[in-house]
């Protein structure tokens, strides 16, 4: 979000009581010269002189502008409360202050409201229709609350008034993206890139999407020359100065550890470095000002190349580290399995991994799942539904062996989980530190159970349900199932993951998949219930990158 939106000085500043007038002006000289707790100062104490003089003696609008820059003031210093009462304060005496209006729809979209801030952008439009700063932040609410076709209309009214703004293409690129007009997106960032050859922002886009297409070699082009112009991806805080500086470590051709929810409105700053095998780097530069490493490279089957660069720079850094790489390399399906055998009242079904280019035969698979009445297959680094086929018969088996292993592959032992009422229910956890926090249920009258693929939307029932599981796990889970997700999150040793389970016909707890590449989001529009527990989980997220920042409480 911009700056504070300037307010205009007042026209009859020279008729105010003198002391009002002299704060004012002395607070903005050290607002000028970037004194901001000074310029607070000033400012409160030429309100407090107003309020001692004679009541109507000064002119609202120096009173008006008095509260207004120390709104500003505020918000520099990452205080939007205080801001907002000074903001609000500036407007009840001059309402037509379309600067206040604008910085209270920063505000909100700072704080998480963007859906409220967007009626702030509209008033401060109401006054003056080619307010830029309101209209650019208005297209920001409107991404935020996914009004793509709105923000397009009014990002291309704005590229029509501004053809050289190099910005403005950048977030038409990623309206068009978000409205699935991929070609228009790549136009559009690669005219944002002629503007202004150094917007990596650009590049990194045009990169991701390359990527999404299979052009990889495209993809690795973008992303190189992102990373010469840009090595750091930042992400500020919501407030100045920041509690603390952390620094995540991202390899674009990996799975990694989904963040967008996790990293937005932090009290700390966040830089994002992409790393490629093909380059160095320098631990000591990139270790300046940082507090706490976060490993975001969470898929060891499509990162194994860059796990081990990964660690070592982790190593040098000499950080407290989230997520240790190390650690990460030892979460494989089968590994995992492995490790997490033997827990009390929890069952691990055997997985067995066949590498590319071997054979497998059925009286092979057979031997290794002697009490399966199916077999599940997947190929490796594949996540979700993905490729993901139940064999039942022996038929089925010999079709899939007789298909090439062009990579490796898993071979996992099927669980019958279907509960009394017929349905199959899939529960996800995660593990933030040392707590287990609930993130959903998801319903569905098949096997292969994915929240979005559900019909959970139209159904109230599993809605409450859900509801119900998530302000109190212990109506599913009894305190032997507890005792199980403590023990595996002991085994895995990292601080933050997730595990996709649920209850086989037995009652014991049935874990079908274990990582730190579960999504967390906080896009529940239709599942408003869900906003507390995905609340908790950032909050126990952000605290505990302030513990290992040796911050306390965030």
């Amino acid at each position: 979000m911009t700056a504070p939106a300037p307010a205009a000085r007042a026209a009859d500043t020279e008729q105010a009581s003198p002391a009002g007038a002299n704060w004012l002006r002395i607070g903005d000289e050290h607002y000028s010269a970037g004194r901001n707790d000074d310029a607070i100062a000033a400012y409160q104490c030429g309100l407090a002189a107003i309020a001692a003089a004679p009541a109507g003696s000064v002119p609202v609008e120096t009173i008006s502008e008095l509260h207004s820059r120390l709104g500003n003031a505020c918000m520099v210093r990452g205080d939007v409360e205080a801001a907002a009462v000074n903001y609000r304060a500036a407007l009840r005496l001059v309402p037509e202050l379309t600067s206040c209006w604008c910085n209270l729809g920063n505000i909100h979209v700072q704080t998480g409201r963007p859906q409220e801030a967007i009626a702030f952008y509209l008033q401060a439009l109401k006054l003056n229709p080619a307010h830029w700063a309101s209209r650019t932040n208005l297209v920001q609410a409107l991404m935020a609350t996914k009004q793509f076709v709105i923000a397009k209309a009014l990002l291309q009214e704005l590229a029509g008034e501004r053809p050289q703004d190099s910005a403005i293409q950048h977030q038409l690129g990623k309206a068009c993206f978000e409205l699935d007009e991929v070609p228009s997106a790549i136009e559009c960032f690669e005219r944002a890139l002629a503007l202004n050859p150094r917007d990596a922002d650009s590049l990194y886009w045009i990169g991701g999407i390359r990527q999404n297409l299979g052009e990889i070699e495209a993809a690795q082009k973008a992303y190189a020359q992102a990373a010469q112009i840009q090595p750091l991806i930042r992400r500020p805080a919501i407030k100045s100065p920041a509690d603390f500086r952390v620094l995540a470590l991202y390899a674009p051709f990996g799975g990694n550890t989904p963040t967008e929810y996790l990293f937005k409105h932090a009290n700390y700053e966040t830089d994002t470095l992409a790393l490629f095998e093909q380059n160095s780097y320098d631990a000591e530069v990139f270790k300046q000002g940082v507090h706490v490493v976060v490993n975001l490279i969470s898929d060891v089957d499509q990162a194994v190349a860059m796990l081990p660069l990964a660690a070592d720079l982790a190593a040098r850094l000499g950080k407290p580290i989230i997520n240790d790489p190390r650690k990460i390399q030892r979460t494989t399906r089968d590994e995992v399995a492995e490790r997490l055998a033997g827990i009390p009242d929890c069952r691990i079904p055997k997985i067995l991994r066949q590498q590319a280019g071997t054979e497998l035969s059925v009286e092979q698979l057979q031997a290794a799942f002697p009490l399966a009445s199916s077999i599940l297959a997947r190929p490796v680094g594949t996540h979700g539904g993905d490729d993901f086929e139940k064999l039942d018969h022996v038929a089925e088996l010999a079709a899939y062996l007789a298909q090439p292993a062009e990579t490796d592959r898993y071979f996992i032992e099927y669980a019958d989980y279907r509960s009394p009422d017929g349905y199959f229910r899939k529960y996800r956890f995660i593990f933030v530190d040392d707590q287990v926090l609930p993130y959903h249920l998801a319903i569905g009258n098949d096997w292969k159970v994915h929240h979005v693929n559900t019909d959970m939307a139209n159904q109230k029932w599993m809605q409450n349900e859900e509801a119900a599981f998530l302000n109190d796990p212990g109506l599913v889970f009894n305190a032997a199932h507890f005792q199980a997700l403590r023990a595996i999150q002991q085994r895995i040793g990292l601080e933050y993951f997730g595990i996709d389970c649920g209850l086989d016909t037995s009652g014991d707890l049935l874990v079908f998949e274990v990582n730190a590449s579960m999504l967390v989001h906080d896009d529940n529009k239709q599942f408003p219930y869900k906003d507390p527990a995905v609340r908790r989980i950032k909050s126990a997220f952000d605290a505990m990158l302030a513990k290992f920042a040796g911050i306390g409480a965030a």
